[in-house]
């Protein structure tokens, strides 16, 4: 579908969801839900939890404010997902500086870890998506196309009317900004451990 076949098409839904037409909200709803899920996931660095309650979030705030979305300006999806950032960025925000609750060493969640591994793991997942939220929204979104939606150099050049050369060195610094970001909370992750051992 080209785009201004999309535009049509979502002008013709949102005129019918808008109308009361719940079989409209149905089809956006289905053809949505599995993009925006993979990538409130990705977002949420893996966590299942917290992806699906932004991803439930993200589409009561979308019933909300469907009237503000233009499908002249974006897709859909690409609205579902700037909502859904802000989403998962406020939950973040709100996370922050709030202790994690660790589980005593022995015990072993449904997973069958020991509790440790899990936090562990849970709290690598957190900073990584604390990482993706600190991002600029332009290293996001060719860290998004690289590795959430597979696209290579050359289909990331083409799709945003840039050269190769151009998309490698936003790759490059994407990632490098991301790994600062990820360290970072990384070294604040342990300074906040250390002081609750001391306290």
């Amino acid at each position: 579908m080209n785009s201004d076949e999309r535009v049509q098409r979502e002008r013709v839904l949102r005129g019918a969801v808008l109308a009361g037409d719940h079989r409209a909200w149905h089809a956006w709803y289905e053809e949505s839900y599995g993009p925006l899920y993979a990538y409130v996931h990705w977002r949420s660095g893996g966590l299942e939890d917290l992806a699906e309650e932004v991803v439930q979030e993200t589409w009561l705030v979308a019933v909300r404010r469907v009237r503000s979305f233009d499908p002249g300006q974006a897709s859909v999806l690409a609205w579902l997902r700037g909502i859904a950032a802000n989403v998962l960025r406020n939950r973040l925000r709100a996370r922050r500086g709030v202790p994690s609750r660790a589980e005593p060493f022995d015990a072993e969640p449904d997973g069958g870890q020991p509790a440790d591994a899990e936090l562990i793991r849970r709290e690598r997942a957190e900073r990584i998506a604390a990482a993706l939220a600190d991002l600029p929204e332009h290293y996001e979104a060719v860290l998004r196309a690289k590795y959430l939606e597979g696209a290579s150099v050359a289909e990331i050049a083409e799709a945003s009317g840039q050269t190769a050369k151009a998309v490698e060195s936003r790759l490059s610094r994407a990632r490098w900004a991301f790994r600062e970001k990820y360290q970072a909370l990384e070294s604040s992750g342990d300074v906040r451990r250390r002081e609750s051992e001391l306290a």
